[in-house]
């Protein structure tokens, strides 16, 4: 029976290209590429489809993240140490992380579709759907390589809400974020 602080450390490992596609467009903001809304500024019943917050340059870095940090992850698994930590040997990382930060964005973008149906404004509060969205979205994409159970499911759903509250928070105060959220 593995430890529950191993267990936990496995799910935020397995996490980790999600959480960098989710970070990426506040990371690339001042980059000046691709910087054009996804759903090319339409919208229903004249209410933005997505916003303009949600660009290519956001999505297109996300992919980009994901698939760094997941290839990094495989570059480290023959160590023990990170053996350890991993669910699996990452011999397919370019589709793992290209399906993780596929699935983060995703999740990212369904939200906002939400909100704006909603008539909430990029930023406002969300509660629980900001910090789940690309985690939701990140795992379902993933099923069909990784052997996901419940239990790795809820447990880094779990973690996420909490970390994504933490991270924002810090980064708020560090002026990277204008929202806490």
């Amino acid at each position: 029976m593995e430890n529950i602080g191993l267990f936990l450390l496995k799910c935020i490992y397995l996490m980790l290209p999600a959480y960098f596609a989710n970070m990426a467009p506040v990371i690339v903001k001042k980059i000046n590429l691709f910087v054009f809304p996804i759903d090319f500024n339409k919208q229903i019943n004249n209410k933005p489809i997505l916003g303009k917050n949600k660009t290519f340059r956001g999505f297109i870095f996300g992919l980009i993240f994901s698939i760094i940090i997941i290839y990094i992850q495989f570059l480290l698994y023959s160590t023990g140490f990170f053996k350890n930590i991993s669910f699996f040997d990452y011999k397919n990382w370019l589709l793992f992380g290209f399906l993780m930060g596929l699935g983060a964005l995703t999740g990212d973008l369904i939200k906002s579709f939400f909100k704006r149906r909603l008539g909430l404004k990029p930023g406002a509060k969300f509660i629980p759907f900001d910090q789940t969205d690309f985690v939701v979205g990140a795992l379902v994409f993933i099923v069909p390589i990784f052997n996901l159970t419940l239990k790795i499911f809820v447990t880094s759903l779990l973690l996420s809400f909490i970390l994504h509250i933490i991270v924002n928070h810090i980064a708020f105060y560090m002026k990277i974020r204008n929202e806490k959220w």
